[in-house]
């Protein structure tokens, strides 16, 4: 009963954060709510018995990924103001 509590929390959350991608004018965040989008995915393969698809999730979407796209947004904004 609780892991399907906190499956339906997750999958709530990932949807919000999806639509938050979709959704913001800043891309900047648009960028931070798909890292969050990947941390709740994780999360979600986590509790459906599946660690190495969430620890695969969590460390190349939910890092690396949201990390080289926050990095190039901010490296393009500072081109942009010279």
């Amino acid at each position: 009963m609780a892991s399907e509590i906190v499956q339906m929390v997750l999958i709530a959350s990932t949807l919000v954060f999806a639509l938050m991608t979709a959704g913001l004018d800043n891309i900047l965040y648009s960028a931070l709510s798909l890292g969050g989008m990947c941390i709740c995915l994780g999360g979600l393969f986590w509790t459906m018995h599946a660690p190495y698809v969430a620890i695969f999730q969590l460390l190349i979407y939910g890092g690396a990924i949201v990390v080289l796209f926050v990095s190039v947004i901010m490296f393009v904004r500072s081109e942009l103001n010279e």
